[in-house]
């Protein structure tokens, strides 16, 4: 298992922040649970809304690129720029601050550490 800190989080937000800070984007989206605190930090320093939906010609993230299946419903989103923090894909038509091995467990600073092998175990259950 792989624990970020919080100082690494801060990484990837000025990492992404650096990349996006000329863009002019209508906001900033997050996919719920883990997307939504990295684009928190980012609506507070890029200076741009929070939105409730992903929407063309926004900034979209999220924690982690794992089965693909949560951003790609995003794909075709005009004008709009994918970045997640952690990816086990190389990543192509998204940007990633992080590339791992595919079967690599991460513990985001937000999770509990007391409940990463049982978050784990129902993640793999849920993919049968």
């Amino acid at each position: 298992m792989n624990q970020l800190s919080w100082i690494e989080f801060d990484e990837c937000i000025n990492s992404i922040y650096k990349k996006c800070q000329n863009k002019n984007f209508e906001g900033v989206y997050g996919f719920p649970r883990g997307g939504l605190c990295l684009a928190v930090a980012l609506s507070h320093s890029l200076e741009l809304p929070l939105l409730d939906e992903p929407k063309n010609n926004s900034l979209i993230v999220d924690d982690i690129y794992d089965t693909g299946y949560t951003l790609e419903k995003i794909k075709y989103l005009k004008g709009s720029e994918t970045h997640v923090w952690v990816s086990k894909k190389k990543p192509t038509w998204w940007n990633s601050y992080k590339y791992i091995k595919d079967n690599e467990w991460i513990i985001f600073p937000w999770e509990s550490i007391n409940k990463a092998n049982k978050d784990r175990d129902l993640y793999y259950k849920s993919r049968l």
